[in-house]
C-alpha cells in the first residue's frame, strides 16, 4: 500500500503524530443481533505533514459510510443548544442580520442552531448529509437539504436560494476528507460581502489537555489556526478574526471573508498564532511527544478500573459519545470493567458500543443499578452532566472524569471539590 499524502498540499505523510492502533468507526453502535458477527477495525494512525503542518488521519472510511445512518443528535445536549443560541445572538449583532438576511449552516444536524434563526424570522437553510438526522430538523421547521457540501453543491445552493450573508460550519471542518473542495463550497455559497464562521477544536488545546479521545475516523483533520488559514486561503477566504472558546476542551471560532474584501486580520489572530508558535506548532518538531502523554492517560484509567474490580466495586459510564469509544477501545476496556453505559439518546438504547460491546441503556438505569462510580465519557460537558447526576451521591456513588487526567469528583463541579488521582 502506498504512503498516504496530505489532503491539503499533496506531500507524502511520513511523520507520525500519534498511533492509537485499531478501532471500529466510533458511531457504529451494534444491535443485539450483530454482536456475534465480525466487526471491522481501522487504523487510528494520525500523521503530520512536514510541509504544510496539517495534522490528519487518512480517509480509511468513506464519509458516505460514516454519515449514512448517523447516531449523533446535537439537541440532546442542553448546553450545546444554548451555545448555539448565543452564537446566533452574536452573529446577528456583529453582522447586522435581520429578516432580509440569509444564513446557511453546513452539517446542520437536527436543527439545534438554525432553530434560533427561525425563531428570529431570518431565512435560513441547513445542509446535512445524514438523512435520519435531517428529519429531526425538518420536524422543527428548519429547511434542510440532505447532501454533502463541495464546490458544485455550493454553487447549486447559491443559484437556487441566493447568496448567503452568513455561512456557518461549526464542528464539521474536521469531518470532511476533501477539505479543499469543502472550503470552496463554503465560498461558493457566500455573497460578495458575506462572512464564513467556523468552529473547530483547537489542536493546541488537544495537545495541552491530552484530549486524544477526540481522534476518531470521522475526524479527518486536527487544526491549528495556522493550518485553518492555509486551508481557507485555498478557497479564496481570509481569516479576519478569531475567538477562543471553552467548548470541546478548547475551540476556535474563526470569522472569514472573501480575500478581495477581507482587509487585515485582527490582533486576536496574531495573538493566537503567537501562542501556537510558542508551543512549537509551527514546526514539525513541536508536534512530537504527544504519544507519551496518551500512554499515561490510558494507564491511569485502566489501573483505576482494575482496582475497583478487585475491590468488588462497580463502574458504569454516563454518555456514549464517539470520543468515548476511541478511549475505551484504545484502553482495551470491556464490560468486565465497565458494566454498562447510559445515554439520553434513545437511538442508542438497547445497542452496544462498537468494539467493546458494552451495552447502552436509558439514563434511568443508573438509579436502578446504583454503581459505585459513574465514568463521564463526554468530559467536555462535565459541568452540565455532574449537575444532572447530583443524585448519584444519594447511594454513595461518585463521578469520575478520565481526561485531561483522571479525577474523582466528590460533588458536582459547581461545588468545587475534586480529588486528583493522577498527575497532570
Amino acid at each position: 500500500m502506498s504512503a498516504p499524502v496530505c489532503r491539503l498540499c499533496g506531500t507524502v505523510l511520513d511523520t507520525t503524530f500519534v498511533d492509537l492502533g485499531m478501532s471500529p468507526p466510533c458511531e457504529s453502535f451494534l444491535r443485539a443481533d450483530e454482536i456475534d458477527q465480525g466487526e471491522v477495525f481501522y487504523p487510528l494512525h494520525v500523521r503530520v505533514c512536514h510541509d504544510c503542518l496539517l495534522v490528519q488521519l487518512p480517509a480509511y472510511i468513506p464519509a458516505e459510510e460514516i454519515f449514512d445512518d448517523y447516531a449523533y443528535f446535537s439537541s440532546y445536549s442542553e448546553s450545546w443548544v444554548a451555545h448555539a443560541g448565543r452564537f446566533v445572538d452574536t452573529a446577528v449583532e456583529r453582522l447586522g442580520l435581520g429578516e432580509d438576511s440569509f444564513i446557511v449552516e453546513v452539517a446542520s444536524n437536527d436543527g439545534y442552531l438554525l432553530q434560533h434563526a427561525v425563531a428570529r424570522g431570518i431565512r435560513c437553510l441547513g445542509i446535512e448529509p445524514a438523512a435520519n438526522v435531517a428529519e429531526a430538523a425538518l420536524a422543527k421547521g428548519v429547511p434542510t437539504e440532505v447532501t454533502f457540501l463541495g464546490e458544485v453543491t455550493g454553487q447549486k445552493v447559491a443559484a437556487q436560494h441566493g447568496p448567503a450573508d452568513l455561512v456557518v460550519a461549526n464542528n464539521v471542518f474536521a469531518h470532511v476528507p476533501d477539505i479543499v473542495d469543502f472550503s470552496k463550497g463554503l465560498r461558493a455559497m457566500l455573497g460578495p460581502e458575506g462572512v464564513v464562521s467556523i468552529e473547530i477544536p483547537h489542536l493546541l488545546r488537544l495537545i495541552e489537555g491530552n484530549e486524544y479521545d477526540t481522534i476518531y475516523h470521522e475526524h479527518f483533520s486536527y487544526l491549528s489556526l495556522l493550518t485553518t488559514q492555509r486551508v481557507l486561503a485555498s478557497a479564496g477566504l481570509r481569516v479576519v478574526d478569531v475567538e477562543e472558546l471553552g467548548t470541546h476542551g478548547g475551540s476556535l471560532r474563526t470569522w472569514s471573508r472573501p480575500i478581495e474584501v477581507a482587509g487585515p486580520p485582527s490582533e486576536a489572530v496574531a495573538r493566537v498564532l503567537a501562542a501556537e508558535a510558542a508551543a512549537g506548532l509551527h514546526t514539525v518538531e513541536g508536534h512530537r511527544g504527544f504519544a507519551a502523554k496518551v500512554a499515561t492517560v490510558r494507564n491511569d484509567l485502566v489501573s483505576f478500573l482494575v482496582e475497583q474490580s478487585r475491590a468488588g466495586r462497580t463502574v458504569a459510564a454516563y454518555g456514549a459519545p464517539g470520543k468515548g469509544n476511541t478511549l475505551l477501545n484504545h484502553c482495551g476496556i470491556r464490560s468486565d470493567l465497565l458494566q454498562f453505559a447510559v445515554d439520553r439518546n434513545p437511538y442508542k438504547h438497547g445497542r452496544f458500543l462498537p468494539g467493546t460491546h458494552i451495552p447502552v441503556r436509558p439514563v434511568e438505569a443508573l438509579a436502578e443499578a446504583r454503581p459505585d462510580f459513574v465514568l463521564i465519557l463526554p468530559w467536555n460537558l462535565r459541568t452540565e452532566i455532574s449537575a444532572q447526576l447530583r443524585y448519584v451521591s444519594e447511594w454513595g456513588g461518585r463521578l469520575v472524569v478520565p481526561l485531561p487526567s483522571l479525577e474523582i469528583l466528590d460533588q458536582p463541579d459547581d461545588v468545587i471539590d475534586t480529588e486528583v488521582v493522577a498527575a497532570r
